[in-house]
């Protein structure tokens, strides 16, 4: 099983992409991962909230195939604790031949036709996060479910 990390425009921070990159550097061990970027719309103010989603929408789905699990990071999503995640992780690798793709969205969120595609939605939070932070939080999150299936040290109860 592979995993693709989706996401709607580039990481900016220097700091945010250094924290990236040591985390999937450390879960090659673990896992296949993809890192694929969408790029930002252009000329985004002559286009409603609405437009804008669909325009990203076309894009979004072209990146996914019908065989893909296809999982967003929604704010209206399911909430797990980081034990809970990584048993969903290992669910997902025992009964899913299929490769997961885990979304993040525009400014705006999804698409009603993204959201019909999606297999599953996860929240990182109740919280609000940047789009750029959610990135970090999500592969140190990936990481630490893995080594929580591994039985390695790294996560603490």
């Amino acid at each position: 099983m592979k995993i693709t990390f989706l996401t709607v425009g580039k990481t900016e921070n220097a700091y945010l992409k250094e924290g990236i990159d040591k985390y999937v550097k450390r879960l090659k061990h673990y896992t296949k991962l993809e890192l694929a970027e969408i790029p930002e719309l252009k000329n985004t103010k002559a286009l409603s909230p609405e437009q804008q989603k669909a325009k990203e929408a076309e894009l979004i789905l072209k990146k996914i195939t019908p065989l893909d699990f296809v999982i967003l990071m929604d704010e209206k999503g399911s909430e797990f604790t980081s034990t809970q995640f990584a048993a969903y992780i290992n669910k997902k690798e025992v009964t899913t031949s299929a490769n997961l793709i885990f979304i993040i969205g525009g400014p705006y969120g999804f698409d009603p036709s993204v959201y019909q595609r999606a297999n599953d939605k996860i929240s990182l939070s109740k919280m609000t996060f940047s789009h750029q932070m959610v990135r970090l939080f999500f592969v140190e999150q990936l990481y630490r479910a893995y080594t929580i299936m591994k039985g390695e040290p790294y996560h603490h109860e």
